[in-house]
């Protein structure tokens, strides 16, 4: 049996072989069709959806149908504003060798994920280059969200749901049969329950578990599979609407959340499912004593806490319920994470700027953000001050726009960034001039007093460029 990856070795080579996706499919078709009437109102896609689903799939295989050229840039690669401009930038203006006509697609994986200073100015230039693109371009990302609200609007939104048990099925039935795998009753189906939407992770099991087999029955299945999780939908059925408290309890240890994470799902869905007064408050009770343990487990660094919030957040809400509730409720996700995710740029420009700050004056972060801050806005908001204390702090102009509190790139902005590296090419060409006389003078003097004077010279001028604002 070959032990080439069985994802790859079966990857859908088409979009016909793709299962479980036929709205999203049809979306994006529907969209590739658009370029072959000239450059469409979107130029690009962000298809987004839990890891596993298919999503990079999918986009090789489009441009296989369509007949396109694919080229992918993903996160292994560096993606600053440089490279994206010579590398996707390029390619998204050019058509190829082989005839105008014909299209280059460009597939840039893990959007989600352009962070810190290896990614720097990296967003910025893919929203640039999609404005300006004469090429089809597809974003992936698993969280939407993730990404800054800037790219986001930059492209056409198309989801990809969890792959259903009743489609992963068939397929598994048939990479088992081209391997000559027989598939006892109820294999498949523990394969794809195990899997939880996950079409990836259901094809990796089944070629764990049959390594060396020719049958596979349901027991070999315990054997092969993963360590895999409870869903959280079902845990949060479990708080809700079950009846056996240690039942909901232990249901947690196998939950792929961590307590701090499960307080937010039961807090966002506990108005969704108590309706009386009575129940809720008695709910909100119970869930703001777990967040004490939580807090405590935070401060004392003492894990073990977690166990009494994980029992009050659980056992407790459900001891709360005076009430059987009926009926579907559809749980949501934490809405905090959302509004975490829309302002995840925001707040990595502002750690950045703390951190300059802080590396400049020998301070802490925290204290930069909770002292400092107020005094930098307004000597970043004063025109006399405002380039030096950039070129003091290295800024990037989002972080100058962050300080003067302005939410869009201005003319001013760019100008104290303008102004800012005028001031540090000038103080640096100045040190090297002095450094070079004095290199050149000490190569043509003997050792003797004067020798000391340039000396002398050199660090004053060192000292002054090192305080470029002086309040």
């Amino acid at each position: 049996m070959t032990s080439l990856d069985w994802t790859e070795k079966y990857r859908p080579k088409t979009l016909s072989q793709v299962i479980g996706h036929n709205k999203a499919v049809e979306e994006l078709k529907q969209w590739a069709h658009s370029w072959e009437k000239g450059i469409p109102k979107d130029r690009a896609v962000v298809i987004y959806g839990r890891a596993g689903t298919g999503k990079t799939t999918v986009a090789h295989a489009l441009g296989h149908d369509m007949g396109w050229e694919v080229m992918e840039l993903n996160a292994s690669d560096q993606r600053t504003a440089d490279i994206i401009e010579k590398v996707v930038g390029s390619a998204s203006q050019m058509s190829t060798l082989e005839g105008a006509g014909k299209k280059r697609l460009v597939i840039m994986d893990e959007a989600d994920n352009i962070h810190g200073t290896s990614d720097r100015g990296g967003e910025k230039a893919i929203v640039g280059l999609i404005k300006k693109t004469n090429q089809p371009i597809i974003l992936i990302a698993n969280e939407l969200y993730e990404m800054s609200a800037g790219l986001r609007g930059a492209c056409r939104p198309i989801q990809f749901n969890s792959v259903l048990s009743r489609s992963m099925i068939p397929a598994l039935k048939r990479i088992a049969e081209a391997e000559g795998v027989t598939c006892g009753l109820g294999v498949l189906d523990k394969l794809t329950e195990n899997a939880g939407g996950d079409l990836r992770s259901a094809i990796n099991d089944l070629q764990a578990a049959a390594q060396g087999k020719n049958k596979l029955e349901p027991g070999d299945i315990a054997t092969g599979e993963r360590d895999t999780k409870e869903n959280i939908f079902k845990m949060m059925a479990k708080i809700f609407k079950g009846t056996d408290i240690n039942e909901a309890h232990k249901a947690t240890f196998g939950l792929d959340e961590n307590p701090e994470d499960l307080i937010q799902w039961v807090d966002e869905n506990l108005p969704l499912e108590y309706a009386a007064p009575c129940d809720l408050e008695r709910g909100y009770y119970y869930l703001s004593r777990a967040s004490l343990f939580l807090g405590r487990v935070k401060r004392r660094q003492n894990y073990n806490m977690w166990r009494y919030a994980s029992v009050l957040m659980t056992s407790g809400i459900m001891v709360a319920r005076t009430n059987r509730y009926q009926g579907f409720v559809k749980y949501q996700s934490p809405s905090l994470w959302r509004k975490l995710g829309q302002t995840k740029g925001m707040r990595g420009i502002r750690d950045s700027v703390a951190k300059k700050i802080g590396t400049y004056c020998h301070i802490s972060m925290s204290y930069t953000r909770s002292q400092l801050f107020p005094f930098f806005r307004m000597a970043i908001q004063n025109d006399e001050y405002a380039p030096s204390v950039a070129a003091a702090l290295g800024l990037e102009p989002e972080e100058i726009a962050f300080l003067s509190g302005s939410k869009s790139m201005t003319k001013k902005i760019k100008k104290i960034f303008d102004d800012a590296q005028l001031m540090i090419e000038k103080e640096t060409e100045h040190e090297i001039e002095l450094f070079g006389g004095f290199g050149a003078k000490s190569d043509s003097v003997t050792e003797d007093a004067s020798d000391e004077e340039p000396e002398v010279e050199v660090k004053k001028e060192t000292k002054s460029q090192r305080s470029l604002f002086d309040f």
